[in-house]
């Protein structure tokens, strides 16, 4: 079983893998909402490094962690599908590719990590369990938008796992 530290240490690094991702996408994506998302995405992996390096500090220098609330910047879910309708209407065959595959760059370290997170959940105690909590919900939130990117923009006719349908075809 990791220690406290030796559980905030590794949660710094794959955050920090994670950021490097979204920034790397946001340099590198042709479409300007494409950009915006993923530079929320990096901002957000940021404040959670930020705030892991404050929770080690405080363990560092009081041999215990207290639970601070960590927001979200994950819109509602009206807001992701939005945004996947006008991206899906935007990008060329080209430019989906590439865009596809910075994307499940993207998802399988969020998988990565929401995996570690949610050991540490079951692995540790008291605060630094609901500190890990926290930290699994909100990396779902990520995947679920990156799930979301990568079926708009492969056209898979799928948004967060659920086929789309059409109401007309079903009289």
């Amino acid at each position: 079983m990791p220690t406290v530290e030796e559980a905030i240490l590794t949660a710094i690094e794959f955050e920090t893998r994670v950021r490097d991702t979204y920034r790397g996408a946001e340099q590198s994506s042709t479409d300007d909402i494409g950009r915006r998302v993923y530079r929320l995405l990096a901002n957000e992996e940021q404040g959670h490094i930020d705030y892991l390096n404050s929770r080690l500090a405080q363990w560092r220098e009081q041999g215990k962690i207290t639970h601070k609330e960590l927001a979200t910047a994950v819109p509602p879910g009206d807001e992701i599908e939005k945004r996947r309708k006008s991206l899906e209407s935007k990008l060329t065959g080209e430019d989906r590719g590439e865009e596809v595959k910075m994307l499940q760059k993207a998802e399988q370290l969020e998988i990565e990590t929401s995996s570690f997170y949610r050991k540490m959940v079951a692995q540790l105690d008291d605060e630094a369990q609901r500190m890990f909590q926290r930290f699994v919900e909100i990396e779902e939130g990520h995947l679920a938008i990156v799930r979301a990117e990568i079926d708009a923009i492969s056209g898979t006719g799928y948004f967060f796992d659920f086929g789309e349908f059409d109401m007309e075809s079903l009289e």
